[in-house]
């Protein structure tokens, strides 16, 4: 429950890899908020926050993309996304596009101040914690790196996942390293995505934990399809499913999702 009782008027970034391959998620996050005693908006009218144009050195793309997401998030105590990356991409990267652009960054120093990735917000601004969610399995946590090094998150959804009842926690060697995804990276340099993506599998397996959570699908999708490939037994679920209690769900590639 929320320590707090005000209401928050709260707008959810979907993400795109969550609006195209993971809808469940977005309802995850949604139950959460709303347990927290927020008041959710979707708005329909939001995109891509630009990461991927950004990244590829499209800035203009990625300026007109960070335009449309200003404007379709104006007017909300705060903005939150199940992503460190996409989060990361709104509250630092947007300066970054828009210097030396006074008007703009106005702007954007206003939408950087009210975002925040979901557990972030769930912990630290609505001192949130899951109340009757019973999970029976032990579960190691993917530290993203947006989440850990932009938006500074590593023991919010830990403490929120201590609050689950019949969830053992076990930490992996490494636990900070990065999975090899890194949006575009995987594809332009496959091989190092490759190896990178084995190198946490070997620690997250060695660990001896039945699930892997994360916070970004991104990362969950590339390391659930390695597992998937090599034949190992490691159910994959994006935190926010596990907080709202649909943890007993097929995990990111078995089956229906």
């Amino acid at each position: 429950m929320s320590a707090s009782s005000e209401k928050k008027n709260v707008a959810l970034f979907v993400t795109c890899l969550v609006d195209l391959n993971r809808p469940s998620v977005g309802f995850a996050a949604v139950k959460l908020l709303e347990a927290a005693g927020c008041t959710i908006v979707v708005p329909e009218v939001q995109t891509c926050c630009g990461q991927i144009a950004y990244n590829s050195g499209d800035k203009e793309s990625a300026k007109a993309i960070a335009k449309a997401v200003i404007r379709a998030f104006d007017g909300f105590d705060y903005v939150v996304a199940p992503s460190g990356s996409c989060a990361g991409m709104i509250r630092h990267h947007y300066r970054e596009l828009f210097e030396g652009d006074d008007t703009m960054m106005v702007a954007v120093e206003e939408l950087s101040t009210r975002t925040y990735e979901l557990t972030s917000f769930l912990h630290d601004i609505c001192g949130y914690q899951p109340e009757g969610v019973r999970l029976d399995t032990s579960l190691t946590y993917h530290d993203s790196c947006s989440s850990l090094r932009e938006m500074k998150v590593r023991d919010q959804p830990r403490a929120l996942l201590g609050g689950i009842d019949g969830l053992e926690i076990k930490e992996a060697e490494d636990r900070e390293a990065c999975c090899g995804f890194g949006g575009t990276f995987c594809l332009k340099y496959s091989e190092i995505s490759e190896s990178m993506v084995d190198t946490k599998i070997e620690n997250l397996l060695a660990s001896g934990a039945d699930t892997l959570a994360a916070g970004d699908l991104g990362c969950l999708m590339n390391i659930a399809g390695r597992l998937k490939r090599r034949g190992a037994d490691m159910k994959v679920l994006h935190v926010a499913e596990i907080l709202a209690g649909m943890g007993d769900k097929p995990g990111l590639g078995e089956g229906d999702n």
